[in-house]
């Protein structure tokens, strides 16, 4: 019965946003003509690229989704925006779900994996590092992401995947 009720609330939250005004009826049809979406994406980012190129074509309205996108600034406010209903779809990190079904969220969210191929993670410095190896990092300061933040974290796995401590090789200043 649980997932019987989620189900209906998942609908009746799709039926809240069609435009019936939209609508032609028939005899033995409806035909909806317009879904309303609000997307919050985490941020302006190169890895949606394929999205920013859909709506500015128009393929989102070509099949009636009226999309309305919304930038979160943070995968905390892109969640939030989620759960309150604001938003309807949130691009983000899988770890803002985590933490809202570890800290008992009533509604969950469902999450869609790898959104993107790749990790949107960049390492640059100040000055041209010939030969970089992984290991010039050690005793160096280095700006990381939010603590519990996907690219936060994807940065750690990558300096331990290279024989790095994240804690104890270098000074990563998460913004604290």
């Amino acid at each position: 019965m649980h997932i019987l009720n989620e189900n209906l609330i998942s609908l009746w939250r799709i039926y809240e946003k069609i435009d019936f005004r939209n609508t032609r009826f028939c005899s033995d049809c409806w035909v909806v003509v317009s879904l309303r979406v609000t997307l919050n994406e985490v941020a302006h980012s190169i890895f949606y690229a394929p999205m920013y190129v859909a709506i500015e074509n128009g393929y989102f309205e070509d099949e009636g989704i009226e999309l309305t996108l919304v930038t979160g600034f943070g995968a905390d406010k892109t969640m939030t925006a989620v759960i309150s209903g604001e938003a309807d779809i949130g691009f983000m990190g899988s770890e803002a779900s985590i933490y809202t079904y570890n800290e008992g969220a009533n509604d969950s969210v469902v999450n869609f994996a790898q959104l993107t191929q790749r990790a949107g993670n960049f390492l640059v410095a100040r000055e041209e590092m010939k030969d970089f190896k992984w290991t010039d990092l050690k005793g160096k300061d280095v700006l990381g992401g939010r603590k519990g933040g996907m690219p936060e974290m994807v940065f750690e796995y990558i300096l331990k995947k290279n024989g790095i401590d994240p804690q104890t090789d270098l000074n990563i200043n998460q913004g604290n």
